[in-house]
């Protein structure tokens, strides 16, 4: 009675078929197991399915056995024989006990079978004992060969971007001695031509001579370097999403508290806003919006504190959530339903976006533009056209592609306006808004075959 009230806590049924396990398997995420047979059932068809009982995600190929669970099952079919037998003899003591002789004698037999029977459970204990022992060693094994490749990978990265620096570093040196030669030697130049005339005219001709027009200044050679450093910058993310994102844990951004009034904008974003830039005349409706990782395709990664979404050729480890579109297009955290509010958005890194406002319910599958309660400029990249959307209703705009997007909802008139972000501000177009419900920035990126990215950066205030 007491083995079976001790089997009774254990879970030795399948969440699935409810019954005991049969060939159990565990789940390489939250470690559940299930039947192999149940579990493939669930899972036909889907490269990639969620726990029954946890919702984690997983994938079939990554199954692995669970031997102690499998070992354990192969002696509760005798156990519970044994404990059930002992009490059917209790309950038939006193019958037993008026049938002589010969009952008496089988009851003997029957004891010395008992006796092997536990002398063959003890050598199966002891041989599972010790599979478990090996399975854990090659598991401490494997483990240690994994944290081996990746230090080896990272110590890679780490020599690479420090060679990368030094030769930087050298060659600003290099430029700015090359720049102050030719500055002495200008110099020179210009003692000689003095103490050899001091005519007007001579002096004139000296102006529009190629020795002004030709200099070499260094914030030339440093802009250069500059552009080249960003671009190592931007490889080495990309890089990094492409080959580790599916295996790190999910990071979780710290919560940035809104500050209308103080301009936080983060390197990434402040290095790379397109040049020349200029002061915003909607800076004091400056608002901090970040991208939402519940409202973010599986195929689009999160980076620079939720401030740039990027196309990525794995799947992100987001959290399980019943917002998360279908499509390769994210919303914004922060909604909006009075007052004044401004953003804007670097596209130069896309060559094909939408950017604009919608409801907060709108459909997983519904396309930015397309329904009643969104609004949108987009830019299509074989169509090389600019243009402006609202239920499904396409307005051509006659305007070049912007590098950088401006948008300002202003809910007092209930209008949305979008402007192009260079060396100026120019109106691309201005929608009236239906709607008294909160609006949420949304974005769209065309097509997940390409390489592509969009970046939240805080206006220049005036």
């Amino acid at each position: 009675m007491a083995a079976v009230m001790e089997l009774e806590g254990l879970e030795l049924q399948c969440s699935c078929c409810l019954q005991l396990f049969a060939e159990p398997v565990r789940l390489s995420g939250c470690g559940h197991s299930f039947c192999r047979g149940c579990i493939l059932r669930y899972c036909a068809g889907r490269p990639r399915a969620p726990c029954p009982l946890c919702r984690c995600p997983f994938e079939p190929q990554h199954l692995r056995p669970n031997r102690e669970l499998a070992a354990l099952l192969s002696l509760i079919p005798r156990e519970l024989k044994e404990e059930l037998e002992t009490q059917e003899e209790l309950e038939a003591y006193g019958a037993a006990a008026c049938n002589g002789l010969s009952s008496a004698g089988r009851g003997r037999g029957e004891k010395e079978e008992e006796t092997g029977e536990s002398s063959k459970q003890q050598e199966i204990a002891a041989e599972t004992i010790q599979l478990l022992r090996k399975d854990l060693n090659k598991t401490k094994e494997y483990t240690s060969q994994i944290k081996s490749q990746i230090i080896k990978d990272f110590c890679c990265m780490k020599e690479y971007v420090e060679r990368q620096e030094r030769n930087t570093l050298m060659f600003i040196e290099q430029q700015q001695k090359a720049a102050q030669q030719k500055i002495e030697e200008t110099i020179h130049q210009l003692t000689d031509i003095k103490a050899q005339t001091r005519d007007l005219c001579e002096r004139q001709r000296y102006e529009g001579s190629p020795l002004t027009i030709n200099k070499i200044t260094l914030d030339e050679k440093l802009n250069v370097v500059k552009s080249a450093v960003e671009d190592l910058k931007r490889k080495l993310e990309i890089l990094l999403l492409e080959n580790y994102a599916q295996h790190l844990p999910p990071v979780h951004p710290p919560v940035l508290q809104q500050e209308p009034s103080v301009s936080s904008s983060s390197p990434e974003s402040a290095a790379e806003s397109p040049e020349p830039t200029i002061s915003s005349q909607f800076s004091q409706w400056a608002d901090d919006v970040t991208f939402d990782p519940s409202r973010v395709h599986e195929r689009l990664a999160l980076t620079a504190q939720n401030r740039r979404v990027m196309v990525s050729s794995h799947l992100s480890s987001y959290q399980p959530s019943p917002k998360r579109f279908c499509i390769s297009q994210v919303m914004c955290s922060q909604g909006f339903s009075t007052g004044c509010h401004y953003w804007e958005v670097i596209t130069k890194d896309s060559d094909g976006w939408a950017v604009g406002v919608a409801h907060e319910m709108i459909g997983k599958r519904d396309k930015l533009g397309r329904t009643e309660h969104s609004w949108c400029v987009e830019w299509l990249g074989p169509k090389k056209q600019l243009s402006a959307w609202h239920k499904g209703q396409e307005t051509l705009l006659d305007k070049d592609k912007p590098l950088k997007v401006g948008v300002f909802l202003e809910l007092q008139k209930k209008t949305v306006s979008f402007y192009s972000i260079s060396d100026k501000e120019v109106l691309l177009h201005t929608f009236a808004i239906t709607t008294s419900d909160p609006l949420y920035p949304a974005f769209w990126l065309y097509t997940l075959e390409r390489n592509g990215s969009l970046t939240i950066s805080q206006p220049n205030r005036r």
